[in-house]
């Protein structure tokens, strides 16, 4: 099974804190140790007096991270809000430039002078966008709940408990969640919307970034003016569900997003690919239009180690698009889109990201919490280890009875 590669970077924070895949190794307890930064001669002050503290591996929850919405830089704030919980205990109290010189430093290791470049090109390139690019539906730029989603839906975020949330959604195989989500006017907003953004990009002759590496039709939505507006439906939408069911990839700190529409059908993409997501939970939701065919298949998840490793039955799953209706996933199961026989259809897709967890999860070696293979490698040893003392115990009862 071939993999394409994870989609282009467009995010600053996540740009800064991991590779497009997240990949790594290490342990998942404990704490995790880093590279110091650079010591000044002479005794150490400031972030440099704490270069030989280690983060720590699981947020401190109850720490109340400072307010970095001032920062304008290589950054998003929210890196360092999310990164501030996971600081030594001995630095938390810290004046506030004491913990950001810290965490610059620490970033600094993560992020070289192309992918600095690359993120510099690319904030010009959708600044050009909003000066020239005059929206269709300028409400859509805003988070209204009550227009956006369905009552139903608000009333589970609402309530923000895993029954109130089980009580609007199907989990047909473990992990992958379907429900009733957005407004149809809400979606028909939106695909009127991109059709505006397309067709300016056209008579403009402007050059539009697709939204990865295996989609040549779409757009991301973050690149003309939707980005703020998404990134409150992932923090106060998307993010209380993730932290319900996907704690153990990241789910409970969610702090940047990739958000795009992809289009099928006739002088569209087909279909797309067997892949992973360059995200560690993925919502899609279709938006319609008219379409036959195009199901989403699901085929078990894995860590890098195991992407290729075959498919076991009972993680089989197809699952037919219906519009409004959203899927979420982990981006790490493994999945892929059948051919859209007739019509077009058009999804939107929020690759949500941790840039914490990914960080993270560099110093692990144990996946056997969310990857399906090594969890069954697991059992297995365990079966094994169980004979071994059974065989153990039974030749040692024989040596008993001579």
């Amino acid at each position: 099974m071939a993999l394409d590669g994870p989609a282009e970077r467009r995010d600053e924070a996540q740009a800064a804190l991991g590779n497009g895949n997240g990949n790594g190794n290490g342990n998942g307890n404990g704490v995790t140790s880093l590279p110091p930064p650079s010591r000044p001669t002479g005794r150490p002050t400031g972030a440099a007096a704490y270069a030989d503290r280690r983060l720590r591996v699981n947020p401190n929850t109850e720490h109340k991270p400072q307010d970095y919405s001032d920062l304008r830089g290589e950054y998003a704030p929210v890196v360092y809000s999310a990164l501030e919980r996971h600081l030594p205990p001995s630095l938390l109290e810290a004046d506030r430039d004491v913990k950001l010189q810290f965490m610059r430093d620490v970033l600094a290791h993560y992020w070289p002078p192309g992918e600095r470049n690359k993120v510099q090109r690319h904030k010009e390139y959708k600044q050009r966008i909003l000066h020239l690019y005059k929206p269709l539906h300028q409400e859509l730029y805003n988070m209204h709940p009550s227009s956006f989603f369905l009552p139903t839906f608000l009333e589970a975020i609402r309530n923000n408990t895993e029954e109130s949330f089980r009580s609007i959604m199907t989990e047909p195989i473990p992990g992958v969640y379907s429900f009733a989500m957005l407004q149809p006017g809400f979606c028909e907003m939106l695909l009127q919307e991109v059709e505006n953004f397309e067709s300016w990009v056209h008579t403009a002759k402007f050059k539009i970034m697709r939204p990865n590496t295996m989609n040549k039709y779409g757009a991301v939505l973050d690149d003309f003016g939707l980005d703020v507006m998404l990134n409150q439906f992932m923090e106060q939408f998307i993010a209380p569900i993730s932290e319900v069911f996907y704690r153990e990839v990241g789910g409970g700190t969610l702090d940047t997003h990739h958000a795009f529409v992809v289009e099928y059908g006739k002088d569209r993409d087909v279909e797309l690919g067997f892949h992973v997501d360059d995200s560690e939970v993925t919502l899609n939701v279709c938006l319609g239009k008219q379409f036959s065919g195009g199901e989403l298949y699901f085929r078990g998840i894995r860590c890098e180690n195991h992407v290729n490793s075959e498919t076991q039955h009972e993680e089989m799953y197809d699952y037919s698009h219906v519009p409004g209706q959203a899927v979420l996933h982990r981006g790490r199961h493994r999945h892929g889109a059948r051919p859209t026989s007739s019509g077009l259809r058009i999804n939107l897709l929020l690759w949500c990201r941790s840039s914490v967890f990914r960080e993270m999860k560099k110093y692990q070696k144990d996946f056997s919490s969310w990857c399906g293979e090594c969890q069954r490698e697991k059992r297995e040893r365990q079966i094994h280890a169980v004979k071994a003392t059974k065989r153990a115990f039974l030749r040692g009862a024989e040596g008993a009875l001579m």
